[in-house]
Formats: C-alpha cells, sequence, structure tokens
C-alpha cells in the first residue's frame, strides 16, 4: 500500500495527497479528499534541506495548502517520512554522465515494486546492466526485484548459457517471469503484481516493455510515451518524472533515469553487501576490509575459484567496485 503521511491531524485548510508529476520545480499533487490535481511549490523554509538531495519526488505522500483553490495552485508544507528511495548520483560537470557525483537525484520514493525486464535475444541480454538494477534496487530496500526475461518466443534462437545465467539469479532469491507478447505466456501472471502501490519497470532498448506496459493496460505505453515527448531535458538531467495510475489499482513510476544509474551514497566498501552471493562470504574473509581482488585467504576468491560463484557477477562487482573507488578519489 501506498504510505501515508505521519499520523497527525492536517491544520485548518491543509491537505493530504500523493506526489504524481514533477517538472521544473512543480509538483502536481493529487487530494486524497477529492482527487483533483493540485499545481503546489515547495515552501520556502523547506528549500533550505534540498541542498544535496531531492526533498520531494513522485511517491511522496505530502501535506500542503491550497493557496487558490480556484485555479487548485498549492503549497507543500510537509514531506512524509519516506519507506525508501530510488536515487542515482546527479552528474553536473562536462559531458552528460561525466564529473562529479554533486548530489543525490531521487528518481520516485516509496517504491513497493521493480520490474527489470531484458529479452532472452534480440538484444542479447546485458547482465552487467542487470547487476546494476539490482544492487540499486537492494541499496533502496525495494521489497521486490522482480527479474522479468521478456521474447521467450525467440528461446530457441538464445544461446544456451544465457538462459542458464538468468536461471542463477532465481538460486539467489530473485523471482523470474519468463514472458512473451507473441503468445501472451507469462503477461497475466506479471499483471497480477501490480495490484497496489508504486511500481518500477525498466530494461534497455528493445526488450519490449510497451508490449509488456500495453499487456498489462492497453494503451499504457503511449501515455507514458506522452509524458516522455513532454520532457525539456538539461544537460545532465531529465527534469519531469510522473506516476501513472494503472486500473489494477497500482502507480506506474515513469523513471527514464534509470537507464543511466550512477550509485548514490555507496561507499566501495559496502558494496559487497548489496550482493546477495558475496555477503554470505564476506565475514569469512581474512580482513574486515577485503576489497576482494588482491588480499589474501579471501573467501570469495576462493568461491570464485571453486565455481561456487558467478564469473559474471564476481566481474560486475569489480566494475562497480572500480567505478566507486574512482569516484571518491576524484
Amino acid at each position: 500500500m501506498i504510505p501515508s503521511v505521519d499520523p497527525v491531524s492536517p491544520t485548518p485548510g491543509e491537505l493530504k495527497g500523493l506526489v504524481m508529476r514533477q517538472s521544473s520545480g512543480v509538483y502536481s499533487v493529487r487530494s486524497d479528499a477529492d482527487g483533483r490535481m493540485y499545481a503546489c511549490s515547495i515552501r520556502g523554509r523547506l528549500l533550505e534541506q534540498a541542498s544535496e538531495s531531492d526533498l520531494v519526488a513522485i511517491g511522496d505522500r505530502v501535506r500542503f495548502t491550497a493557496s487558490d483553490p480556484q485555479t487548485h495552485e498549492g503549497i507543500i508544507e510537509q514531506i512524509a517520512d519516506r519507506d525508501n528511495v530510488l536515487s542515482r548520483a546527479l552528474r553536473t560537470e562536462g559531458l552528460r554522465g561525466a564529473g562529479l557525483p554533486e548530489r543525490e537525484q531521487v528518481l520516485v520514493a516509496n517504491v513497493q515494486l521493480a520490474l527489470f525486464v531484458f529479452a532472452i535475444s534480440q538484444p542479447k541480454p546485458s547482465f552487467r546492466m542487470l547487476d546494476r538494477f539490482l544492487v540499486a534496487g537492494e541499496r533502496a530496500q525495494i521489497p521486490e526485484l522482480i527479474i522479468v526475461i521478456n521474447k521467450v518466443d525467440l528461446l530457441d534462437a538464445a544461446e544456451p548459457q544465457t538462459v542458464a545465467q538468468f536461471s542463477e539469479y532465481e538460486t539467489l532469491g530473485y523471482p523470474l517471469y519468463w514472458t512473451s507478447a507473441i503468445t501472451r505466456e507469462g503477461l497475466s501472471e506479471l499483471k497480477q503484481l501490480l495490484k497496489s502501490g508504486i511500481a518500477v519497470v525498466s530494461g534497455p532498448s528493445g526488450v519490449g516493455k510497451s508490449s509488456i506496459l500495453n499487456a498489462i493496460q492497453p494503451g499504457i505505453d503511449r501515455k507514458v510515451q506522452l509524458v516522455s515527448q513532454k520532457r525539456q531535458e538539461g544537460i545532465h538531467t531529465t527534469r519531469d518524472r510522473e506516476l501513472v495510475p494503472l486500473k489494477t489499482g497500482a502507480y506506474l513510476a515513469d523513471t527514464p533515469g534509470l537507464r543511466n544509474l550512477n550509485f548514490w551514497d555507496l561507499e566501495p566498501d559496502e558494496l559487497d553487501g548489496y550482493f546477495r552471493d558475496l555477503a554470505p562470504l564476506v565475514p569469512q574473509c581474512h580482513f574486515r576490509n577485503c576489497s576482494h581482488r588482491d588480499e589474501p585467504d579471501c573467501a570469495v576468491k576462493a568461491a570464485l575459484a571453486k565455481q561456487e560463484l558467478s564469473q559474471s557477477r564476481y566481474d560486475s562487482y569489480r566494475a562497480f567496485y572500480e567505478e566507486l573507488v574512482a569516484a571518491y578519489e576524484i
């Protein structure tokens, strides 16, 4: 369920609502009282708290006052405590994606479910990208992380090791949903997941996310595309994000920033804790701050040598570790 604002009775004139859209400092808030949308700004005293992170994001529960009930404008007075946030490091200098991670960009708050969509073939799946999504989901403490393997009608064209590699994630506790827009396999089961709360659906281009979205709710992808076309991108940030209501009772978070996901507030020594297969091995390492690279008596390297740990997963860990080390050394 979507979290509620802390249980303090609103003052006279205050309303409670859900942040549905954000664009250039304006937040569209749907009132709990009557379902109307209010274009809200943030109370000035709150803005001082937003120097290093986004104070308000889609998915937030807020209290607001209707500054002009006729035009449905308002001012956000209070933001409820969040269950979680899905964030990225916002790069602010140099080319797109380069420079220093100056601040946190909150893509969406209070996420209950993440669906990471990849194709079994055409395009060939990037397990490095999948691992990045999973680390971000674990870091955000999203309750349900689901892997969707789409285009299973192309299973015969897939490389045999690809199927085996996806199956390894199931042994780690990540549910796998095998789907096809052509045969409709798995789509009804996927739809059953989206009954309430906020869901994020993401994955690389060409994997069939549009087909999946339209199977969940016909026309929903057209809505998302319209949202995307209205975006005004700055040099290093996407300004608009939106919750799209589903008829099932859930909300779909349109968060394109997830495709370019630079880890936020994650130190290199913490990374192994967000790999479900590495984390149980860490206490067995000789050194408490083992980086699992060149140290002696490393339980992770020992498991890798015994083929008890996936080489692909270890390679992802090493790549992310080096990325984080470089970010902290700048």
